[in-house]
């Protein structure tokens, strides 16, 4: 028997079907082992001695995949082609030898394929390998500097800044992109100009276009029509002049076809043809590579999506030259074969680009198989792959350039530009479309773009003709700052600089936004102050390590190591001598010089500019003290008075304190007292008087949905005078109250708790509607005066766990969606759609969840019962590249530990390396 180990269970399915009953397939469902997240996982004074532990979700499989390896003829490690599917092969060679599974004379393979169908899957049997050893040390070198970077820095960070979450090599580098491009836009001062367009008119009544290009002969820039004024005088010196042809030219304009997918392009493509974010992209691409039911026939439709490479295999183009010629006519077929290669930074040219497996396969054929966001990738896919090689699309371009002489005798240069298309080429398939290029502060919507000119056709033009102007409209327009990144752009942008890798750009967007350093804003990634101030202090104290330079020549190192030309280890113990000496060098300093820090570098954004050019930072309430980044940790960071306690003005970092930092509404006519709305570090709030003595005045959060600079005196009078009472339930007796809570409005009775749709309902909610709710919430969700469980909405049914141990459900719960299997619960990520959860995405967020204490407790009574808590953890899915995320509690710089066991034995048979 031979057994073959791959990534998930969908794979050994599939692959089990392939090679018949002479093998077994079992799914290691990723990565088996990982460093602890605690202190000393990896030693630098240990020669950077890495200390492996195996998943608590892993050990049943472990467990399984060792016993068939004991009984085996032959091994065959069969995870993904890239650098971690042969860490993850490299692990688990480690684990069987020290397990002692491999018997003497067992022979061991290593194969890869880039696509799960049969042929590709014979292909790779039949020609096995060698683990790749130096493959495997860039990633024992990238786990290091990960882990390094996350638990030396991030303790620093809470040390510091409390209220920070974490830092890491990639992640960081990644948020500073996005602060960048945000204090970019924030210093951006718009200006005015103008255009001046034209509608023109030949002798046969043919209308055109066309805009003033120069002004006696001299070309115009952008901004040299400043004013409306200016724009007006030109109408009125041009406006029914003689306007002659001077020129006419016409020219063939050829556009060729985009390359087939990488990672990042289709990732790009994904998000601003259909919406998705990067993860989402990512998790329906790993559905369509691993297979799909087809017609009863479970077949992997793409090839594997975590590369950077854009070639095809000669097979593969040979197919899809013939479709073309089939489906569109040889015309449509380029004259030559393309061949394309990527300009990112450190790209593995050796990896093949993302394409179908066979392309016979028509997004029409398999559509009615596939979940709607699957025919939608797949589509894209299949278009982009087949349009690769289609001949280039055709168009004649015309410029005519038209002069009038003016009434205040300058000379005035209009242009008009127009295109016919003569051939559609691969336009017929595929359109790229417009992305944030042509969305810059020097090209927008007001300019002329070469896209429009592309589809605009002009009437027949000859030189010396005569033509007149039908209208002449001056048009406002102004500067724009650039865009905020999108998932899309953004991603574009690290390829660029090479920063991470195919694997990382998913997992690092996720990171920022779950830390809550940034936030999705109509799809554009939106610094929080949070994010705002972790770099600033990063670029404060270790600016060298979130500079795009130098995270790109670290990548260039790794690649370096995977290509055996560095020795991993004198990687890392550079960068660790220099790393450690820039932490030493800040142990001394004071939160307090921090701050001030702090102050200097996010000035424009936490203390604007005021109109009247008074000091930003002279507190309003006071008018004495200093204002300042204040640090709390409970609350995170805040703008407060120097005068404290004497002054206790505070107002959020960004939320600008209206009137100097409060704002009085009027007086309360029941008791006299002022209503005021003020600004405290968790947000706009509403308070009635100041309070006598000990005692607290009455206080309102400003509910979302409620301007706090627009709120008037009578909808503060309502918030304060919550709760309200309804009515008296007709059963017991009691008060039914409405109110405001910290998770929205509601009403309550008895302990019982059930929200409104709206903070107008808490005024207007009537006590039968009041009664049905309350009843409706016992019935389906059990009163919490007893203390029962609430009974959750499902979701999405997951089927059973492959790894044992009951059903795996999404359910609906009263923070959000989440994933429950054997009493472990984990949260379903900001941004993934709950509906289109797989069982392997699951998997992974139920492992995860346990590794961080989720579920049940292990047992006590010695080493075993803690090896094997009783709650079965979910099986590990495998991580992509990402930074390490330390738990707060015990992280401090890594110390020495043990001598980790020896390395396994390299795998017996041999061939070529694996594509690095």
């Amino acid at each position: 028997m031979n057994v073959v180990i791959v990534e998930s269970a969908a794979k050994a399915k599939t692959i089990n079907k392939y090679l018949g009953s002479n093998y077994k397939v079992l799914a290691s469902f990723g990565h088996v082992r990982d460093l602890p997240s605690k202190d000393g996982s990896v030693a630098p004074d240990r020669d950077f001695e890495m200390t492996w532990e195996i998943d608590s979700g892993s050990q049943k499989i472990i467990r399984e995949i060792t016993e068939a390896v004991k009984g085996a003829d032959k091994l065959i490690l069969a995870t993904d082609p890239d650098r971690e599917g042969e860490a993850i092969s490299w692990h688990l060679l480690e684990i069987l030898t020290q397990k002692k599974a491999i018997k003497k004379g067992l022979e061991i393979e290593r194969v890869a394929f880039n696509a799960v169908t049969k042929q590709a899957i014979l292909a790779a049997i039949a020609a096995p390998r060698q683990i790749d050893e130096p493959l495997v040390d860039a990633y024992l070198a990238r786990r290091a500097l990960d882990y390094l970077v996350g638990f030396t820095l991030s303790p620093v960070l809470w040390r510091k800044l409390p209220g920070a979450k974490s830092a890491g090599r990639v992640q960081s580098v990644a948020l500073r992109l996005i602060c960048d491009r945000e204090a970019e836009i924030e210093a951006f001062r718009t200006d005015e100009y103008w255009t001046v367009e034209a509608t023109l008119a030949t002798a046969a009544n043919e209308e055109f276009p066309a805009r003033l290009q120069a002004i006696d002969r001299t070309t115009l820039k952008k901004l040299d029509i400043k004013d409306e004024a200016s724009a007006f005088a030109i109408k009125r010196a041009i406006e029914k002049g003689d306007f002659r042809v001077m020129s006419v030219e016409s020219r063939d304009v050829k556009r060729n076809p985009y390359a087939p997918f990488a990672t990042s392009t289709l990732q790009m493509d994904a998000s601003r043809k259909l919406g998705f974010s990067a993860k989402q992209t990512m998790q329906v691409a790993q559905r369509l590579y691993e297979g799909v039911d087809v017609g009863g026939e479970t077949v992997g439709l793409i090839t594997y999506m975590r590369t950077d490479g854009v070639t095809i295999i000669p097979e593969a183009i040979n197919a899809i030259r013939g479709l073309i010629a089939r489906e569109y006519s040889q015309r449509y077929v380029a004259p030559f074969i393309r061949e394309y290669k990527t300009k990112a930074k450190n790209a593995q040219e050796a990896h093949e680009a993302i394409r179908p497996t066979d392309v016979t396969r028509t997004p029409a054929s398999v559509a009615r198989y596939l979940q709607a966001d699957q025919a939608k990738l797949y589509e894209l896919i299949w278009k982009r792959a087949v349009a690769s090689q289609m001949a280039s699309a055709e168009m004649k371009q015309t410029t005519a350039d038209i002069e009038v002489k003016g009434r205040d005798g300058k000379v005035y240069g209009m242009r008009a530009t127009g295109s016919v298309m003569q051939f559609e080429g691969f336009l017929k398939v595929y359109d790229e479309g417009r992305d944030d290029r042509v969305l810059t502060i020097n090209k927008g919507k007001d300019d002329q773009s070469e896209d429009d000119a592309l589809s605009r056709r002009l009437p027949t033009l000859n030189e010396g003709d005569t033509v007149r102007d039908r209208a002449i409209e001056p048009e406002q327009h102004f500067t724009q700052p650039p865009p905020r990144f999108s998932e899309a752009t953004l991603v574009k942008r690290m390829e660029e600089l090479g920063i991470g890798r195919p694997s990382t750009y998913a997992s690092t967007l996720a990171v920022l936004q779950e830390r809550d350093y940034v936030r999705i804003d109509k799809k554009r990634l939106v610094p929080e102050d949070k994010g705002r101030l972790v770099i600033a202090f990063l670029e404060s104290f270790f600016g060298k390590y979130v500079e795009f330079d130098f995270t790109a020549a670290l990548e260039e190192k790794l690649d370096l190591i995977s290509s055996g030309e560095m020795e991993y280890k004198e990687v890392l113990r550079d960068f660790w001598r220099d790393f450690t000496g820039a932490i030493d060098s800040i142990k001394d300093l004071r939160v307090g010089d921090v701050l001030e820090a702090l102050n200097e570098m996010l000035g424009p954004h936490i203390f604007p500019a005021k109109e009247d050019g008074s000091d930003s930072r002279t507190c309003p309430k006071c008018g004495t003290g200093r204002l300042s980044l204040k640090i709390s940790g409970k609350s995170g960071a805040f703008i407060g008075c120097g005068n404290y306690p004497d002054c206790k003005y505070t107002r959020q970092l960004s939320g600008e304190a209206t009137g100097g930092g409060e704002r009085e509404l009027g007086f309360d006519p029941d008791t006299g007292l002022p209503v005021v709305v003020k600004a405290g570090r968790f947000g706009p709030y509403l308070q009635l008087g100041e309070g006598e003595g000990d005692e607290k005045p009455k206080r309102s959060s400003i509910p979302k949905g409620i301007d706090a600079a627009t709120i008037d005196f009578e909808k503060a009078l309502q918030l304060l005078s919550l709760p309200r009472e309804v009515g008296i339930h007709p059963e017991t007796g009691t008060p039914i109250m409405a109110g405001l809570g910290r998770y929205g409005p509601f009403i309550q009775h008895d302990g019982t708790y059930a929200n409104v749709e709206s903070i107008d309902d808490v005024f207007t909610i009537g006590l039968n509607r009041a009664v049905t709710l309350l009843a409706e919430k016992r019935a389906g969700k059990g009163a919490s005066r007893f203390g029962r469980s609430a009974a959750k909405t499902v979701l999405k049914d997951l089927g059973e766990h492959p790894g044992g141990g009951g059903k795996i459900q999404v359910l609906d719960g009263k923070y959000g969606p989440y994933v429950s299997w054997n009493k472990v619960n984990a949260t379903v990520p900001k941004g993934t759609e709950p509906a289109n959860l797989s069982v392997d995405e699951a998997v992974r967020l139920l492992q995860e969840r346990a590794a961080k204490g989720g579920g049940k407790k292990p047992a006590r009574g010695g080493a075993k019962a803690a090896a094997a808590p009783k709650a079965k953890a979910a099986p590990k899915a495998k991580k992509a590249d990402s930074d390490v995320e330390p738990k707060a509690a015990k992280a401090k710089a890594p110390a020495a530990k043990k001598p980790a066991k020896k390395a396994a034995p390299k795998p017996k048979k041999t061939s070529a390396k694996a594509d690095g």
